[in-house]
C-alpha cells in the first residue's frame, strides 16, 4: 500500500466495509467505486520510492477534483514494470456521486500533468518518441530496399527476399488460405511492418512492377512460372497478378508506340 485517505481498516474486507458504509448514503448509484491505474515507464518506476508514489496519488486525486473521498492505492509489479492501482469511493461523505463523464480522457490528462510536475516521462512523450523512431525505421528499410533493387537487380520475389535478408531485413511473404501471395511484411530492428506502411513503392504489386522495369517482361514472367516461398509452391494473388499485368501491358503498348 502506498496511499490511503479517510480509511481506518487494514484488511481488504475492512476497507470494503468502510466504502459500503459511505456508499449506502446514495443507493441510486450502482457503479460506486472508481478505479485508476497509474503506470510510470519502467525506468521511472525503478527510481520511485513509496513517499514519491504517495505524492503522485495525492496529486492525481487533486487534479481529478476527487476531494475528500475515501481512497487507497497499491503498487503492483509485473515483470519489473511498476504500476499503481488506485481505488476511490465515488460517493463522498455528503452522499454525492462523482460525475464520471469523459473520465477516461480526464484521467489521462490528469496523469500527464502529474508526470510533468514530477519530471516523469508522459504517455504523450512516449507516443511522440515511438513515432519518431518508426519514421527512422521506415526510412532505413526503404533505403535498404532501394539498395537491393539497384545492386542485386532481383529477377523474382524469391530472389528479392534473399537479397533483402543479405541487407539485414527479413521479408515475410503474406500467403492466403488459397496459397496465393498477397504481399509482404518487413522485420527490422524489432519492428514488423507491411510494405505499404513503409512506402507506397514497397507494396507487393509495386515491387513486382519495379522488377519488370529492371529485368524485362519475359524474364519476370519466366521466373514466376513456378514460384516457391516458405518451402512451398505459391501463386500470385489475383489482385497482385492484375496489378503487375496491367503494368506489363502498358509497357508493351509503350514500346510498340516507340517503334
Amino acid at each position: 500500500m502506498v496511499y490511503r485517505q479517510h480509511l481506518v481498516g487494514e484488511t481488504p474486507q475492512e476497507i470494503a466495509r468502510e466504502f459500503r458504509f459511505v456508499q449506502e448514503q446514495n443507493p441510486n448509484c450502482k457503479k460506486n467505486t472508481l478505479s485508476f491505474v497509474l503506470s510510470p515507464t519502467v525506468n521511472d518506476g525503478k527510481a520511485l520510492a513509496r513517499k514519491e508514489l504517495d505524492k503522485i496519488c495525492s496529486n492525481f486525486m487533486e487534479k481529478m477534483n476527487l476531494g475528500e473521498r475515501q481512497a487507497i492505492a497499491f503498487v503492483h509489479r509485473d515483470k519489473q514494470h511498476l504500476h499503481i492501482h488506485l481505488y476511490v469511493n465515488r460517493i463522498d461523505f455528503n452522499g454525492n456521486a462523482y460525475k464520471d463523464s469523459f473520465i477516461g480522457k480526464r484521467s489521462q490528462q490528469a496523469a500527464e500533468k502529474v508526470a510533468e510536475y514530477y519530471n516523469l516521462t508522459t504517455v504523450r512523450q512516449l507516443q511522440v518518441e515511438k513515432e519518431i523512431n518508426l519514421k527512422d525505421i521506415r526510412a532505413e528499410i526503404k533505403r535498404r530496399h532501394d539498395i537491393t533493387m539497384k545492386n542485386f537487380k532481383p529477377r523474382s520475389f524469391d530472389q528479392y527476399i534473399k537479397a533483402m535478408e543479405t541487407n539485414g531485413v527479413k521479408v515475410i511473404p503474406c500467403i492466403n488460405k488459397a496459397n496465393k501471395l498477397q504481399g509482404f511484411r518487413f522485420e527490422f530492428d524489432g519492428y514488423n511492418l507491411k510494405g505499404s506502411e513503409i512506402h507506397r513503392s514497397m507494396s507487393g504489386g509495386n515491387i513486382g512492377k519495379s522488377m519488370v522495369s529492371q529485368v524485362g517482361i519475359k524474364t519476370f514472367l519466366k521466373e514466376h512460372e513456378q514460384l516457391k516461398m516458405a518451402g512451398k509452391a505459391v501463386q500470385l494473388s489475383d489482385r497482385l497478378a492484375v496489378s503487375i499485368t496491367k503494368h506489363v501491358i502498358k509497357r508493351i503498348i509503350s514500346q510498340g508506340l516507340e517503334y
